[in-house]
């Protein structure tokens, strides 16, 4: 829409990738926005927000250059079309993002722009607005951002509620001062698996268990990082919540320490008559793999484990998740 001078007034860059991408892939998206700048923000599982003040004069370009430098990078070396919006808030450029077709372009927004751009939008365009609010503020006749920045914020809040009023009142008028934050992907990852009936069976349960510990373990070292404590979460009847959290001696993403440390917890939740609804695994307190260094292992049953784990990594990434079962993984292991 408009361009960007080297000022960096409006260099906000919120990037949308395509739905159900695979966390490998957005990781490397993320990689190609640090080429830009090293302010980025991942907001998983497929968008990213990018500050780019300080990166417009490194690389002597506009916003927009860079947008399309990002996207011409990400089809090129990815095969990954990617949306781009840019604004002075994130507000506005994540708004901007999101009304870019499918399946990429870059649509920038000049700070002078602001208002003119988002009065016509309708109210559900609006970042940060679900469909619950949008559909309050039509029923009181709100159809347009340009409407809703004309209400007095007061009367938005009754509407909306105390906060969540106050904040879409600012933001229909351009107005969030939040910064962009640098953040990789998540310190945890979680698996879950829900029973289709309540059970009692200890088989059944350990077999899901296992399930999730291979899953956990494709997650971590897909993102190259290692956990170092597991947490198990088990949901019962009624709603009762059990849930305790181990350390690992090493930090890992290896699916024998996982499973080990899984059993444990399992068994100390002491299930008996428990009627269980579903499981939860999540890797606690993740760190780049690169950072912890592994230790050489005497144990020859396990050093053969960790061969046939990194041969089904390979396996699954080529012929997809449920090309090897995890029951075959530590069969075919031992």
């Amino acid at each position: 829409m408009a361009t960007e001078d080297h000022s960096g007034a409006a260099s906000v860059m919120h990037v949308r990738c395509p739905d159900r991408l695979p966390e490998e892939t957005f990781r490397q998206v993320l990689e190609q926005c640090a080429e830009l700048s090293p302010l980025v923000q991942a907001l998983p599982p497929t968008a990213a927000l990018v500050e780019l003040r300080g990166a417009l004069r490194y690389h002597g370009a506009d916003a927009r250059r860079l947008a399309e430098v990002l996207r011409v990078r990400t089809l090129s070396r990815l095969g990954v079309d990617v949306r781009v919006g840019i604004g002075p808030t994130i507000t506005v450029a994540a708004t901007a993002s999101g009304q870019i077709d499918a399946p990429g372009g870059v649509l920038a927004v000049d700070p002078g722009q602001v208002a003119g751009w988002l009065g016509p939008l309708p109210v559900k365009a609006l970042h940060g607005i679900g469909p619950k609010q949008a559909a309050v503020l039509r029923e009181y006749g709100v159809h347009y951002v340009g409407l809703l920045a004309a209400v007095p914020p007061a009367t938005v809040q009754r509407l909306l509620g105390g906060k969540a009023g106050r904040i879409a009142a600012d933001r229909a008028r351009g107005f969030d001062p939040r910064p962009v934050a640098p953040r990789a992907l998540p310190a945890s990852a979680s698996v879950r698996h829900t029973f289709d009936e309540h059970t009692l069976d200890g088989a059944t349960v350990r077999a899901a268990l296992l399930v999730l510990v291979v899953q956990l373990g494709q997650v971590l070292r897909g993102r190259g990082q290692v956990a170092r404590g597991p947490t198990l979460a088990l949901r019962f009847a009624g709603g009762t919540l059990w849930e305790k959290t181990r350390r690992l001696p090493e930090a890992s993403a290896h699916d024998d320490d996982l499973r080990t440390m899984a059993y444990r917890l399992i068994d100390a939740a002491g299930l008996q008559r428990g009627r269980l609804t579903a499981l939860v695994l999540q890797g606690e307190d993740l760190v780049d793999a690169g950072q912890v260094a592994e230790q050489i292992s005497f144990d020859q049953a396990r050093e053969d484990r960790l061969v046939a784990e990194a041969v089904s990594d390979r396996i699954r990434k080529r012929f997809g998740p449920r090309a090897i079962g995890p029951a075959a993984t530590f069969r075919h292991a031992s």
